[in-house]
Order: structure tokens, then C-alpha cells, then sequence
């Protein structure tokens, strides 16, 4: 089982208790330095400092306790932000209708960023709604799809 499926499993339940959702676990090396994230939110997206801070003072000892990864890292409890990565079905169900930007592989049409309204996923395949016209993507095109806050 992944470091990240581990943590997850017992982060949640704790997330959850102080009133906020576990969004994504990430343990990531960034230069010489490992990073394991947790990111969270609220139904109405209000995460503040304060619930960064319970979260993290809440899971540090059950993570000292587990000692699920072996070398030395940095832990952090961050918001999942406005533009937050959409990942597992649940996310892209939650935000149908929403404005996002889908990130490809390879560009399309001389776009590597394509921006629209979500209209569909099913299997890893994006649907989305750019001004007039319908696109969809397969998975292996798409290596990232965000929200887009638009202002």
C-alpha cells in the first residue's frame, strides 16, 4: 500500500472529527526535501489557518506514532484551494458545470492549456464545453484538470 493510502486512512477520521474533509494526501520530493501534505476543505470552502493548524496538531502524533514513512520529511496541512486539482470521480461529480482548465500531454490545436466548462467524465474521459463547441479528451491525453476561478 502506498505512504499515501496509509496516511490517508487514518488522517481522515481525524479530518473529519474537526469538521473539515480530507481532499488529497501528497507525499512529494521537492529538491533534496520529502513533503507529505495533507489537503483539506469545508462544504462552503471557508478552510482557514486555524483548521490548518487542529488538523496538523491533531495528526503529527498518530504520524510520529504509525511512523509510516522512514525517512525524514516535512509535514504540512495546507487548503485545497480555489484552483484545486480534480482527481477521483467524486471530484469531478461534485464540480460538473464548473469552469476548469484541462492540461495535456501534448498540445492540441497549438493549446497545451484548454480552458471550458466541465460537461462530462466518465473512465478517466473529459468532456468539456469550450465557447461554441464540445471537446472530449481521453485519459491518456490529460495530465491534469483544475478548477478555474474566474473573476
Amino acid at each position: 500500500m502506498k505512504v499515501t493510502e496509509v496516511v490517508a486512512g487514518f488522517a481522515k477520521p481525524i479530518v473529519e472529527s474537526l469538521g473539515c474533509e480530507l481532499w488529497d494526501v501528497e507525499y512529494v520530493r521537492e529538491g533534496s526535501e520529502r513533503f507529505l501534505r495533507l489537503y483539506i476543505d469545508k462544504p462552503d470552502g471557508s478552510v482557514d489557518i486555524n483548521d490548518c493548524e487542529a488538523i496538523s496538531r491533531a495528526v503529527d502524533p498518530v504520524l510520529d506514532e504509525k511512523d509510516p514513512i522512514a525517512e525524514s520529511y516535512h509535514f504540512e496541512v495546507c487548503s485545497a484551494g480555489l484552483e484545486r486539482s480534480l482527481k477521483r470521480p467524486g471530484d469531478f461529480e461534485r464540480f460538473m458545470g464548473s469552469p476548469v482548465t484541462v492540461k495535456l500531454y501534448r498540445p492540441r490545436n497549438g493549446l497545451k492549456e484548454i480552458p471550458g466548462i466541465l460537461r462530462g467524465y466518465e473512465d478517466g474521459k473529459v468532456t468539456l464545453e469550450a465557447g461554441k463547441e464540445t471537446i472530449e479528451f481521453e485519459k491518456s491525453e490529460v495530465a491534469l484538470v483544475r478548477l478555474r476561478v474566474e473573476f
